[in-house]
């Protein structure tokens, strides 16, 4: 049921509505005072206290409790019109009123603002399940248009070169460049998915991780218009480590996709792998502008994009990232490097085998 709150009026309405929540049921209490008693008096008062505390902010809540002890000793307490009290036991009552008035105010207060805060987060828990839930259907209604579009397109490069001028074929690389980024949105949206529900778990095998990068750069630039350049200059005494390549490949493929969308035409990546007792350390580097200082704790936040940003995306594939990275039970670390660019740091713990890797050329 919702609470009827004047928390979100201005502070001048609030304090006067609360003072005269104690005034007006006072007035009407001095006339009867003789029949009900002043100790019952003072129940009343307490009663419109817990009211204020429910509808007002806490400053108003207080100068309430403050002028129902007042108005109660004042106009209530023996001898009336005067602040003086007579005996010692109204005098007791009087300030266990005056702390018990404060005390009901201040927890009253937080009550209702305690439930405030978990009913809020229990609509915004609502609201993001079914915003997932909307977007894993999407995500699966879509793989199956866009993979019959990249399949035709397939079968239209293969076409004879007599069979399309040159137009079609642009449009043909225009189309396939965009189902490609279509895609990765897909799935990009499908692994997070995957990793809130905890349906994606880790699949650990011994992994060649200088062949794996390899690969994975290979597989990039395959997809993806040659306008970055990769280094990998691959460390020949890593071992093999036991890890879920998979994960890894995911890892490092939306690193060089943040910095390829991030930076300008024709920039570096640098990606490195070492071994430390039984650990990883990957790094991606790029040589763009890196990130603003203000902005890098919120970068790995779901839909979160840059200030100003100039590039499409979801804003999913750095949070990806970390939630792999954490599926693994590792950490990442997001720095600006002091010749320009931004740092990305991967550390995963790994079981190794004391067989040294075969040397790349």
């Amino acid at each position: 049921m919702k609470v009827i709150s004047f928390r979100k009026d201005s502070p001048k309405k609030q304090l006067l509505l609360s003072t005269m929540l104690i005034i007006l049921p006072s007035v009407v209490l001095y006339y009867f005072v003789g029949w009900l008693g002043y100790q019952l008096v003072a129940l009343v008062l307490l009663l419109m206290v817990s009211v204020s505390a429910m509808l007002f902010d806490i400053k108003p809540v207080l100068v309430a409790a403050l002028l129902s002890a007042l108005i109660w000793n004042y106009f209530f307490i023996p001898p009336i019109h005067t602040f003086h009290i007579g005996t010692p036991e109204d005098v007791l009552m009087f300030l266990m009123y005056f702390v018990i008035a404060f005390i009901n105010a201040v927890l009253t207060f937080k009550i209702r603002d305690i439930e405030r805060k978990i009913r809020d987060k229990e609509e915004k828990e609502n609201t993001i399940k079914l915003y997932d839930t909307l977007l894993n259907s999407l995500s699966h209604e879509l793989r199956t248009p866009i993979s019959a579009i990249i399949g035709a397109v397939d079968i239209l490069e293969n076409q004879p070169p007599s069979q399309l001028n040159i137009h079609q074929n642009e449009l043909i690389d225009e189309i396939k460049i965009a189902s490609l980024r279509l895609n990765e949105q897909v799935e990009n949206l499908l692994s997070m998915s995957r990793l809130e529900s905890g349906i994606l778990k880790p699949v650990l095998d011994w992994v060649d991780i200088n062949d794996l990068i390899f690969s994975l750069i290979k597989k990039y630039k395959t997809h993806h218009a040659e306008t970055l350049t990769i280094i990998f200059n691959p460390d020949e005494n890593v071992p093999l480590i036991k890890i879920d390549a998979m994960f890894i490949e995911q890892i490092l493929y939306n690193l060089i996709r943040n910095a390829h969308l991030h930076t300008p035409v024709k920039s570096i990546v640098r990606i490195s792998a070492t071994y430390m007792a039984d650990y990883i350390r990957i790094s991606v580097a790029d040589n763009g502008k890196g990130f603003p200082t203000d902005e890098i704790k919120f970068v790995f936040d779901k839909f979160y994009r840059l200030k100003g940003a100039a590039t499409g995306g979801t804003g999913l594939g750095l949070s990806i990232v970390k939630g792999f990275v954490e599926a693994l039970n590792g950490n990442i670390i997001l720095e600006n490097q002091s010749t320009g660019g931004a740092l990305f740091l991967v550390t995963l713990p790994v079981e190794s085998s004391a067989l040294n890797l075969v040397t790349h050329e």
